[in-house]
């Protein structure tokens, strides 16, 4: 197979900015919302209604992803996810926007945004070969790294000037670039068609049946569910687990410093990639990530919280860079974008459970202990912690997904 490296490289530097800029409006939203209403469960439902349509949409987006043209599809998902954005910017303008209305932008933006994951995983293995396949997830790792890396910190200093408004304002800006990047790989490689049009449902049955087929897959992505449920208890509750002691500024340094840890790891497998021990560096990489998501909520300082938050930002682009390279290895081609779909619906599941219960027990821990939200999201994020680090147990000791590592049966 021909390399497409060049291509790829167009592909993710769209993506890359697209981080960036959606990170700089979720940054702004968080903080708005977390003025706005002091509750961390306000916060949660926001990311929860954003979360959800992607999630329940990934599985026809990747039926679509093996039937149409994939870089059509992420250009019209990049598009028209600018719709809520802008919604929300206008909702701004007029007065400012309620929480409601916000939660309308978000949800739009997100039904779109989910034509866009399986695509652009399935567009991958269009353009790549099967040995440049860890060097691109750890470069797509640091794209989605970009968005803890570098936004951040930008819109902490752009809200000390302006507001909001100008971080939507950028953030509409990109997704042009990563359209017109679309466009132009689509328009060197062309379309892919599916080998045969079969009945929308049946193809969902074939990526089901596929996904089966092998016990380690499956049992991966069941794993994932739970890896997820406490990752995104972390991910709802860092912010105001931070602002609850100090400003946006700060929070914006803190999460910055953080995510240098992604950066490390994203430029050395982008640059090496890994040759093997897949399962026992995933395994591991989790089990350290859990550790430290522990020692994050330990303390109310920012010094120890940007150093446990760096070393467990570093722990993640290894575990999904191995979970990436057992799944795709362990797929064939045509059904990647379908596999994918059914694979992003199951495994990032806990998301929606995270994102329901986290934001409402941290506030309810806050208010019994007296201590506030702060402390409440802090005490939540070590115990979930503690209970990622249990769950990637499973991994390590089971052979099924050992096998994957070595494209066996088992």
């Amino acid at each position: 197979m021909k390399s497409n490296f060049k291509k790829f490289l167009l592909l993710w530097t769209g993506e890359l900015i697209s981080s960036i800029g959606g990170g700089l409006t979720s940054f702004g939203l968080g903080v708005y919302i977390f003025q706005q209403t002091g509750s961390a469960a306000s916060m949660a439902l926001v990311t929860l209604l954003g979360f959800l349509p992607t999630l329940l949409l990934s599985v026809p987006a990747g039926v679509l992803a093996d039937r149409y043209d994939r870089r059509l599809l992420m250009m019209i998902g990049d598009g028209c996810s600018a719709l809520g954005i802008i919604y929300i910017l206008i909702c701004m303008m007029n007065g400012g926007a309620s929480l409601a209305q916000i939660c309308v932008g978000v949800f739009v933006s997100a039904v779109f945004s989910a034509l866009l994951e399986p695509s652009f995983r399935a567009t991958i293995t269009d353009l790549l070969t099967k040995e440049e396949y860890s060097k691109a997830s750890g470069l797509v790792s640091l794209a989605g790294s970009a968005r803890y890396l570098f936004s951040p910190i930008i819109a902490g200093f752009l809200l000390t000037v302006s507001d909001v408004k100008l971080l939507l304002l950028i953030d509409i800006c990109t997704f042009f670039l990563t359209v017109i990047s679309a466009a132009v790989v689509r328009r060197g490689i062309g379309a892919k068609a599916a080998e045969k049009k079969e009945a929308f449902l049946q193809s969902m049955k074939e990526g089901w049946k596929v996904l089966c087929a092998k016990k380690g897959v499956l049992m991966l992505v069941a794993v994932s569910s739970g890896i997820t449920l406490f990752l995104g208890m972390f991910q709802i509750l860092a912010e105001p687990l931070v602002l609850s002691f100090a400003d946006a500024k700060t929070l914006g340094v803190t999460e910055t410093v953080c995510a240098c840890g992604m950066l490390v790891s994203g430029l050395i497998l982008g640059v090496k990639g890994l040759k093997g021990h897949y399962v026992d560096i995933m395994g591991a990489a989790l089990i350290g990530a859990g550790l430290f998501m522990a020692g994050f909520g330990l303390f109310e300082n920012i010094v120890p919280i940007c150093v446990f938050g760096l070393l467990f930002f570093a722990a993640l682009p290894f575990a999904n860079n191995c979970l990436d390279y057992l799944i795709r290895t362990n797929i064939p081609d045509e059904a990647q974008g379908r596999v994918w779909g059914l694979i992003g619906f199951l495994s990032q599941s806990g998301y929606v459970v995270a994102y329901a219960v986290s934001g409402a027990a941290a506030d309810a821990l806050g208010k019994i202990s007296g201590r506030g939200v702060g402390r409440g999201a802090a005490l939540v994020v070590i115990i979930a912690g503690l209970c990622l680090s249990a769950t990637a147990l499973l991994i390590l000791v089971s052979k099924s997904i050992k096998a994957l590592e070595y494209n066996q049966e088992a």
